[in-house]
């Protein structure tokens, strides 16, 4: 997942940085880093990710292009 889909995927599920920090058990900081650019542990990343997969979010990669798919 890249900081451009997590960023999508908040915003297609309607989510602030902090609800996504609560479903991914992690800080709001956390995410807020990530969401800046910063490394973070790939466990932190998999626990994003897994909350925003959890919430019905797809995460596509076509040609060099990054996308989200969420529910209507």
């Amino acid at each position: 997942m890249t900081v451009t889909q997590c960023k999508m995927a908040r915003a297609g599920l309607g989510w602030s940085a902090a609800d996504l920090a609560d479903k991914a058990g992690l800080t709001r900081e956390t995410v807020a880093r990530f969401e800046g650019g910063a490394k973070l542990a790939d466990a932190s990343i998999a626990a994003l990710r897994q909350a925003l997969e959890d919430a019905g979010a797809d995460f596509l990669q076509i040609s060099g292009k990054v996308g989200v798919a969420v529910p209507e």
